[in-house]
């Protein structure tokens, strides 16, 4: 049986799931070719609102899509990687941690894709007590787990290797990029998963022998999502595997780019130096990539 976890949601994300504004003017493309399995009864109308305490904020999401960041071609390493932002699965603050991650990489010679995948239909106040995140979270899954096919399958047309394909994941989107992580097929799983203060929200899926390599960040006063967190790292060191985890010691749940005086801010250049040791941040024709249970 799923099992069902409270989220709490902070106050000023609340105040902003409201009404539409436009995206960045980016390239962007349709994750499914048609419309997306599982949901095609669904009616309700993507709604964006912009200037919040969060940056951009979209809810509502029923057809999802990737926006591309790409480098320039003399910068870029060949490396690509999925972004999904967090939100419960009711909302996505694709600002704070997705577009300001995206355009920091995309500077970094790393092609960005940000990705608005599925969420329910706002149509309550906060977020329900006792969710099943297993269940409202299936579609924005099933979305990720296509949107790397996506990325690897136009990898030529976007200058990244379809071997270095990894994804980013905060919150709920963490979630996201767990399950595209332990998948059964291990060939569609990302190059390398990041799961920023994120994991597993319901059942704990099992955890295969052998993982592409992980990083995990998180803060000792995160009040939302300590407890799946520590629990899914747990499982990942009982299963033999060793993701780089950094656990700083304040900064909350939500940090993303957000610049707050913690250690916390500096989340993302820890990423980077990760990426530059696994060779990911480097061109891809004098790269050495490292492979292995996520060591």
């Amino acid at each position: 049986m799923m099992r069902s976890i409270k989220l709490c949601v902070p106050a000023a994300f609340a105040l902003v799931l409201s009404m539409a504004a436009p995206a960045p003017a980016q390239q962007v493309v349709n994750v499914w070719p048609g419309t997306p399995p599982g949901t095609a009864h669904w009616t309700h109308r993507e709604r964006v609102i912009e200037d919040t305490p969060l940056g951009t904020v979209v809810f509502d999401v029923s057809t999802p899509t990737l926006t591309a960041f790409v480098p320039d071609p003399a910068r870029a390493t060949g490396t690509g990687v999925i972004i999904a932002s967090g939100g419960a699965f009711v909302a996505q603050a694709i600002e704070l941690e997705g577009y300001s991650v995206a355009r920091a990489l995309q500077e970094r010679g790393i092609a960005a894709f940000v990705l608005k995948y599925r969420t329910i239909e706002k149509n309550f106040e906060g977020i329900p007590p006792g969710m099943n995140m297993d269940s409202v979270g299936q579609y924005g899954i099933a979305d990720g787990i296509q949107a790397l096919r996506v990325v690897r399958a136009r990898a030529a047309e976007w200058g990244v290797r379809p071997e270095r394909v990894g994804m980013v994941g905060f919150s709920a989107g963490a979630m996201v990029t767990s399950a595209a992580l332990l998948q059964a097929d291990s060939a569609a799983r990302p190059s390398f998963a990041v799961m920023i203060y994120g994991a597993p929200f319901g059942d704990m899926p099992a955890i295969p022998a052998r993982l592409p390599p992980m990083f995990m960040a998180w803060t000792q006063d995160d009040a939302v999502a300590l407890a799946p967190i520590q629990r899914f790292h747990d499982a990942l060191r009982t299963a033999g595997h060793r993701p780089e985890v950094h656990v700083f010691s304040g900064g909350g749940h939500g940090f993303g780019r957000k610049r707050q005086g913690t250690s916390s801010d500096h989340w993302m250049d820890a990423f980077v130096w990760w990426m530059q040791a696994r060779g990911f941040a480097t061109r891809a024709s004098n790269a050495s990539v490292a492979t292995g249970a996520g060591s």
